[in-house]
């Protein structure tokens, strides 16, 4: 990728957004009767990969919410990511930097969220090393955090299972399917056809790998990350993909977007020198970028998602990023 198509990212890969008058009017409505007064103006979001309707609402009465609406018209999985959204919210700890849930609503096709809307902007691309700093920082803390009593999160590794499949569903396709995903994911993508047998055999432990008691994101990147400078505070957002697994995982899955995105180094040192990371094997470490970089692999050379044309561009260059970490632990 050029250095404007990195700079561009996650921008450039984002979900087709709807604008406050494309909602349907009894969907505004209701928006308004749970945000208690009438809307005066949006702040849409310019980043991220849900469809449908994400904007900071302005308020009669001098308050802001910010508002996620979902049905299935622009994707079939949305509602359930939002409905995925609404039990994470349920279990996250009070310490976690992440915007409050306030309310929802579900009649079984619209999905609405509305959050606390806190002040902050996207760490600015390439990475500067002082928003990275900040960023990792945060995710050390998380690695420390476990769910609130009571939740209903998934396992990571019971997440994961149909994802972490992609080189043995590599080793069983066509040579032709096999060249594919290797044009799509460039030259990596080369290297990985040459070593399948390898890669879906370190693929075969990442399930084991990521268990654990912590509390996981599972979906970090720039764009899921708000740094708010004059508290020096990040709040991480987006959390339909939350579940329970080992404390390293969200560092090990966010850098090869870092090193995608530029300017902050390089991801072995990155991960080496956190403190998420100590006593984390290379065994333990390849066989989870196995897991993860054969997902974005395979899901690469599919249909795109209904409602998110570019999805499978951004995860061909996140398995290319990955597959580079990857080949140097090899």
């Amino acid at each position: 990728m050029s250095a404007d198509d990195v700079m561009a990212l996650p921008l450039a890969f984002g979900g087709q957004r709807l604008d406050w008058r494309d909602l349907p009017r009894a969907v505004r409505e209701r928006i308004e009767s749970l945000a208690g007064a009438r809307v005066t103006a949006e702040m849409s979001a310019t980043s991220g990969f849900s469809p449908g309707f994400c904007a900071v609402l302005e308020l009669t009465d001098g308050r802001a919410v910010f508002v996620k609406a979902v049905s299935s018209d622009q994707n079939p999985h949305s509602p359930e990511l939002a409905r995925a959204e609404i039990r994470a919210a349920r279990a996250l700890p009070p310490h976690v930097p992440a915007p409050t849930l306030r309310w929802w609503d579900d009649d079984g096709d619209w999905v609405l969220l509305g959050f606390d809307a806190v002040h902050g902007r996207s760490p600015e691309l390439p990475w500067r090393a002082d928003d990275l700093a900040l960023v990792l920082s945060a995710l050390d803390d998380l690695a420390h955090c476990a769910p609130a009593p009571g939740h209903d999160l998934p396992r990571t590794e019971d997440l994961l299972a149909d994802d972490f499949t992609g080189w043995r569903s590599m080793l069983q396709a066509t040579p032709a399917q096999r060249e594919v995903v290797a044009e799509l994911v460039d030259e990596p993508g080369r290297w990985a056809v040459d070593h399948l047998e390898d890669l879906a055999r370190w693929e075969q432990d990442a399930l084991r790998v990521v268990a654990g008691d912590t509390l996981v994101h599972g979906d970090l990147r720039a764009d899921n990350v708000m740094i708010e400078d004059g508290h020096q505070r990040v709040w991480l957002i987006d959390w339909p993909h939350a579940s329970v697994g080992a404390p390293w995982i969200d560092l090990a899955f966010m850098l090869p977007s870092v090193a995608l995105q530029g300017g902050a180094g390089d991801p072995a040192w990155l991960f080496a020198r956190s403190a998420a990371s100590q006593g984390v094997s290379v065994d333990d470490l390849r066989a989870a970028l196995a897991g993860l970089a054969g997902y974005f692999a395979w899901s690469s050379g599919q249909p795109a998602p209904t409602g998110i044309p570019n999805l499978r561009a951004f995860q061909a260059a996140q398995a290319g990023a990955t597959l580079r970490w990857l080949r140097d632990l090899s």
